[in-house]
């Protein structure tokens, strides 16, 4: 079967304030029943891209087509309640004087049958069957969460912005309001642009992710390429902690604690970064890390004094000085893990699991 054709298409949008460069050249091509996440740290230009798609904000430059038709464009802006598109933020905007049922019917422009059969079928989606004569007050915040889910939905929009809507809900409720929320807006078929800070939550809902700084989109695609290729240093952090061994490339080789890294493309003197998350630094308890027969690509075993020990929960962070050159490396380990301060150890890196990058 042919793909899906786009429902929502953004092209080349910028906005500047005060002459700072707020959004810089954004593109998006969204199908129906996708989920687009616009992942950054705040001030990163993730809201206003979302606002000028809304049409709440005018970009100065760039196009916003919906179905084919132009929402935006050169000397073109239809107002947000033209545009076919939903709306769900943190503080969730319910109108307090109403009910759940007429929240979710507000704006609905249909025969009063029809509205209330609209009505009911989205309070069952979202499990509130029942909840139609209660006040917001009187709801929890999930149980909000999903009234404006729902009064979102209620008018069919061909495409909803959401920007950080479930930021305001505890641990405890968050997965399954999201799961929920994700299932109903891929039944719906509508194409969804989430906006949030969190990259786990990206990981968790979108199918694309565009990693966003500085108001400029760094990296576009699925979920698993822009965890496991990322484009620079500063996007492997993003998404984790990372360990950072600093070395010179002579002769496209790197010296590290760990032997020689390949290191072609970089000038022969120039500093480098090579870059692992604490997981991929492997405890060697075999025998102080001359056990069996290392991999090739878990490369030379190097020996480290443990710093300090944490218990996170799921996993336990251990941190080593290495002997090598003095350089402090964190190593992730599931469970209970935690030995003493000064105990020695020795330490294996998954060399397919690491980036190089030039030293900034």
């Amino acid at each position: 079967m042919p793909p899906n054709p786009a429902r929502l298409v953004a092209e080349h949008l910028s906005r500047s304030f005060a002459g700072r460069k707020v959004v810089d050249d954004i593109s998006l091509s969204v199908a129906p029943g996708q989920v687009t996440c616009l992942l950054g740290p705040s001030g990163c230009g993730k809201s206003t891209t979302l606002r000028i798609i809304a049409g709440v904000e005018r970009a100065d430059t760039g196009r916003v087509r919906i179905d084919g038709q132009e929402m935006a464009g050169p000397g073109l802006h239809l107002p947000p309640e033209k545009r076919s598109v939903g709306l769900m933020f943190q503080d969730f905007a319910l109108f307090p004087h109403l009910t759940v049922a007429e929240n979710v019917a507000f704006g609905l422009r249909m025969d009063r049958a029809q509205r209330q059969a609209r009505v009911d079928e989205l309070l069952e989606r979202v499990n509130l069957i029942g909840f139609g004569a209660k006040h917001p007050h009187q709801l929890s915040g999930g149980e909000q969460q999903r009234v404006a889910l729902a009064r979102a939905l209620a008018p069919r929009p061909r495409v909803m912005l959401m920007d950080e809507p479930f930021s305001g809900l505890d641990n405890r409720l968050r997965d399954g309001i999201r799961d929920t929320t994700l299932d109903i807006l891929k039944e719906e078929g509508t194409a969804v642009v989430l906006v949030t800070h969190e990259p786990d939550e990206a990981m968790r809902m979108a199918d694309e992710i565009v990693l966003m700084r500085a108001g400029r989109m760094v990296q576009k695609g699925a979920p698993y390429n822009v965890y496991n290729t990322p484009v620079d240093k500063a996007a492997a952090a993003f998404f984790s902690d990372i360990n950072v061994i600093r070395g010179i490339s002579r002769g496209a080789l790197t010296q590290t604690p760990f032997g020689a890294f390949l290191t072609p493309g970089h000038a022969d003197g120039a500093a480098v970064d090579i870059v692992i998350r604490p997981q991929h630094l492997k405890i060697d308890f075999d025998r102080g890390g001359r056990g069996p027969n290392p991999t090739p690509q878990d490369g030379t075993p190097a020996r480290g004094t443990v710093q300090r020990a944490r218990y996170l929960g799921r996993e336990s962070l251990v941190e080593f000085r290495m002997d090598f050159d003095g350089s402090v490396l964190t190593a992730s380990v599931p469970g209970v893990f935690l030995p003493k301060p000064g105990a020695v150890l020795w330490l294996m890196i998954r060399r397919d699991r690491c980036f190089v990058f030039p030293a900034r």
